[in-house]
């Protein structure tokens, strides 16, 4: 994929700029900068959110829609979103069912998304995790730690995303995601 960049500095605030401006079902919001559904919260669904460092686009925020995220979160280039973006975006789109967390194995991303968990649980919010670790091929590997969460993690957005606007449970959407984590 090829992108015009005008300033470095610059390139995610850009970026999400024009996803918003292109997608009009989806809204930014700043000071802290995440996306949510236009239509966030939705009632009576359990809400998806995930996240992870900006450069991979359209990870995550392209993802965002009826059937699959409910928001995200986008650190800065290769960083890991902070404990209060996740834990202002979790609050945004929770409509009463709880929301779940999709984190890719990557230890920033585990140890910011658990610290916005417990934030969220003291806010009295319902909130579990699953954990995306699906590649194997660097299971054994000096470079990282433990099964990075990859491939899978667009397909378990999408199903389990598919569970929650059918009207599943948060428990039934996590137990999903572990599932297919698994097979992946």
């Amino acid at each position: 994929m090829k992108k015009l960049i005008n300033d470095v500095q610059d390139v995610l605030d850009e970026q999400l700029a024009g996803l918003a401006k292109a997608h009009p079902s989806l809204t930014l919001h700043q000071d802290p900068v995440y996306v949510t559904r236009a239509d966030a919260p939705v009632a009576g669904k359990v809400a998806l959110l995930s996240g992870g460092g900006s450069g991979h686009e359209p990870m995550h925020c392209g993802y965002i829609g009826q059937g699959m995220l409910s928001g995200a979160c986008p650190g800065e280039i290769f960083t890991s979103p902070t404990p209060d973006k996740i834990f202002e975006c979790a609050m945004q789109i929770d409509g009463g069912e709880g929301v779940l967390l999709i984190i890719k194995n990557y230890t920033g991303d585990i140890l910011n998304f658990e610290t916005a968990t417990e934030l969220l649980h003291d806010s009295g919010v319902k909130v579990t995790t699953v954990v995306i670790d699906d590649d194997v091929a660097v299971k054994d590997s000096l470079y990282t730690a433990g099964r990075r969460g990859v491939a899978n993690t667009v397909l378990i957005e999408k199903l389990v995303g598919a569970a929650a606007e059918r009207g599943d449970s948060l428990d039934a959407c996590a137990e999903l995601g572990r599932k297919l984590n698994n097979q992946g």
